[in-house]
């Protein structure tokens, strides 16, 4: 629940001896020797976010980079292929390269773009995200993105319930709780020093909400570095967690009566170094408040146009829809939005506007796959800009307007949105059939688990009649 700071001036990245490697002839295996690293994680997510990879030993990183290691795709998950289709060939990042010495000494993740028959595979989570941004460059714009990620720390009981893994985190309303905090200090301090050791700028290591649940912040950047450092920060958290004997979820509602777990973008674009979300010289914003642009405005529009299809990629689990269904929670509020309003620094909002160099998407839940939301909000919010739309006065504090859409009930009454949003449905790298192989995936997921009967049938119907 930090805010997620926008600074004055766009913070310079820490030295990323992979950025400019390609254009310096310089290889994989020199950047991976260069730090000391012996294995090489090249990794990819199918469409549900699940990170894929195989354990590359450096005196093979020529052949990753040269396009030799295949995957079969069918096998790795939702990423659009049968089991008779051609491999799917890792091609590298090298700009991603990321030491993580604290997960096992001398290993890297290094983030690829999944190709078929020499292309970029168009179903391929990164390259629909980089596909989105391709076109916003088109209009001389560019996304850069902070990202919340909040999640639980759990153990899994042998009656197969969840139990909060610090078992003295029991408050109603434990949010930023010091002894909490400090409780966990251990494994908390860990993700921040990992995360700093990689520049990326960690700010702050809050509880959250609910119990068990935290949430570890850092610096915004450009739309695809965050998006990756959501699956790496994803992954560490993962492994470290589990060597201290914990489970970290990002599973969207874990507990019925807590508040539920979020992945809150924050949103701008600019136009190379110039932020375009301010109103120009501080000028009137037609008596909004808000000190945006009409640029911004018009992306506000656009989003909360395509509200209802967008919560297929930003809350695109049954479960999603227990969190942002919710009513209550032991803390008194969600912190979950249920229809598509905006107004200023009001988290009760689909659109919160904290200031205006930036805009806050909030219905975005732990589930969520970074390059499927950032690539599917930025296509609506440009649709808005194409369009001159207009969003109209923000809404007031816990206010939305009376014709506001609100946010569907359901999984599938979300994939029904997207079916019925051409935009949104040709947000996945412009083909609106990857939007509909995801939209029919999206069905089945939730009609296997409509089909099982859960305890709750049993007590309410077993002896109703």
């Amino acid at each position: 629940m930090t805010s997620v700071a926008t600074p004055a001036v766009t913070p310079a990245p820490a030295p990323a001896p992979a950025a400019r490697a390609d254009a310096a002839g310089i290889s994989l295996k020199d950047i991976a020797r260069a730090h000391d690293v012996r294995f090489l994680l090249a990794t990819f997510v199918d469409m549900t976010g699940k990170p894929c990879a195989k354990l590359v030993p450096v005196e093979a990183a020529d052949q990753l980079e040269g396009g030799a290691m295949g995957f079969a795709g069918y096998a790795a998950g939702l990423i659009g292929q049968n089991p008779q289709d051609a491999d799917l060939i890792a091609v590298p990042d090298l700009a991603s390269f990321t030491p993580v010495p604290f997960i096992k000494e001398g290993l890297a993740i290094v983030h690829c773009d999944p190709h078929v028959d020499g292309k970029p595979w168009p179903y391929a989570p990164r390259v629909i995200l980089k596909n989105a941004l391709a076109r916003l460059a088109d209009h001389g714009m560019q996304a850069k993105v902070g990202a919340e990620v909040e999640y639980f720390l759990v153990n899994r009981n042998d009656d197969g319930t969840l139990s909060t893994a610090d078992t003295r985190d029991d408050s109603p309303r434990p949010c930023y709780d010091a002894r909490g905090v400090t409780r966990m200090y251990e494994h908390l301090a860990s993700i921040s020093t990992a995360m700093n050791s990689l520049g990326w700028g960690n700010y702050a290591n809050d509880h959250e909400d609910a119990a068990g649940q935290f949430e570890q912040n850092f610096n915004y950047a450009d739309a695809l570095t965050t998006a990756d450092r959501v699956i790496s920060l994803r992954y560490i958290l993962n492994i470290l967690a589990e060597q201290r004997g914990m489970t970290a979820t990002f599973m969207p509602k874990p507990f019925t009566d807590r508040t539920g777990t979020g992945l809150h973008f924050h949103l701008s674009l600019w136009s190379g170094a110039e932020a375009l979300f301010p109103a120009a010289g501080g000028a009137d914003d037609d008596g909004r408040g808000l000190g945006l642009s009409g640029l911004a405005y018009s992306f506000i529009g656009g989003i909360l146009d395509h509200a209802p299809a967008l919560q297929a990629f930003l809350a695109p689990t049954v479960n999603s829809y227990k969190r942002t269904g919710a009513t209550t929670s032991s803390s008194g509020a969600t912190w979950s939005p249920r229809k598509a309003s905006f107004g200023g620094n009001d988290r009760t909002h689909m659109i919160r506007v904290p200031d205006n160099n930036r805009i806050e998407l909030r219905s975005g839940d732990g589930s969520a796959n970074p390059y499927l939301a950032i690539a599917a909000a930025i296509a609506a919010g440009l649709d808005g800009v194409e369009s001159s739309a207009d969003p109209g006065m923000p809404s007031g504090p816990g206010e939305s307007k009376p014709d506001a859409h609100f946010l569907p009930a359901t999984l599938l009454h979300a994939v029904e949105a997207l079916r019925r949003d051409p935009v949104v449905l040709a947000s996945l790298s412009g083909d609106p059939e990857i939007g509909l192989y995801y939209a029919n995936a999206k069905e089945e997921e939730f009609l296997s688990w409509h089909n099982q009967v859960s305890d709750w049938e049993i007590r309410t119907y077993l002896t109703s009649i």
